[in-house]
């Protein structure tokens, strides 16, 4: 049996359950998928600003489905928050949705378009697409101009728009396939494939069935180098729930340093103040 951890980073629950029914529908027979949304943080990511505050429940989920024997995890927003830091604490493969849709778009095509929900996340799908190696493969990035959070509702235009921008990317931008960049646009997904004539990849559907084969195959995630486990050390005030395994070494370590210099500063006629950390530990 595998296990696949899908994160929603936002917490809406509407949007959660259109993530899981787009998860549940390609894993294979022997594939559990567990789907949960963030415990904390912004109700939809549509800004710089709510991806750096979905970090930390993204996290703290992974984290959780560690130590309950996830064997891969998917981050399922388009921005991809806190993709390299998972991968650091997690023992298996770690996908993004935007790294596994760009990844399945060039398989299928020369090129591709991606299509989000508003036009200001656009320069954050065109950053992806240069750190993912696929900046001369997007054609252009478009928008629905909809809010995230009423995708789901039938009076929003949604399906009317996708497909609108879905045509413009085949006859327009000469993309041979579509992104989608918006993990709330999964469902609408199949039928405007149908519809257009050329893939439209969802990267939930993507990442999961990309996490199911590395899995299958033994593949698990890097431990070396930038994604070796992050050094021990003490996290303070809301984030002391961060603190991992050894950092109360590693602060009995700083204090005896402290307790070796501070004599050597009287000596020589100085002073040395050191402030220690404030705060809870968790061990």
């Amino acid at each position: 049996m595998i296990r696949i951890h899908v994160v929603n980073p936002n917490t809406d629950a509407g949007m959660t359950r259109t993530i899981a029914e787009a998860a549940r529908a390609v894993a294979g027979p022997d594939v559990v998928v567990d789907v949960e949304r963030s415990d904390s943080g912004p109700a939809s990511v549509e800004s710089h600003y709510d991806e750096a505050l979905a970090v930390p429940g993204v996290l703290r989920r992974i984290d959780q489905a560690e130590q309950t024997g996830a064997d891969a995890h998917v981050i399922a927003c388009f921005g991809d928050p806190g993709l390299l830091a998972a991968r650091e604490i997690a023992s298996g493969p770690v996908i993004g949705i935007a790294e596994a849709a760009m990844h399945q778009a060039v398989l299928v095509g020369r090129s591709f378009t991606v299509i989000t929900s508003l036009s200001r996340t656009a320069g954050r799908a065109w950053d992806l697409a240069q750190a993912y190696g696929f900046a001369s493969r997007c054609r252009r990035v478009r928008a629905v101009e909809i809010d995230v959070l009423a995708i789901a509702d039938p009076a929003s235009g949604a399906w009317e728009r996708l497909r609108a921008e879905a045509v413009a990317a085949r006859d327009e931008d000469g993309a041979d396939a579509t992104v989608l960049g918006c993990a709330g646009l999964a469902g609408l997904c199949r039928a405007i494939g149908e519809e257009v004539g050329i893939p439209v990849i969802d990267g939930v559907s993507a990442a999961v069935t990309l996490a199911e084969g590395l899995v299958r195959t033994g593949v698990r995630g890097s431990s070396r180098g930038e994604f070796a486990p992050p050094p021990p050390k003490p996290y303070t005030g809301g984030m002391a729930v961060f603190t991992r395994a050894g950092a109360s070494d590693v602060t009995r370590g700083c204090a005896l340093r402290q307790a070796v210099r501070v004599p050597a500063a009287r000596l020589s006629g100085s002073s040395a103040r050191e402030s220690s950390p404030s705060g809870s530990l968790r061990d």
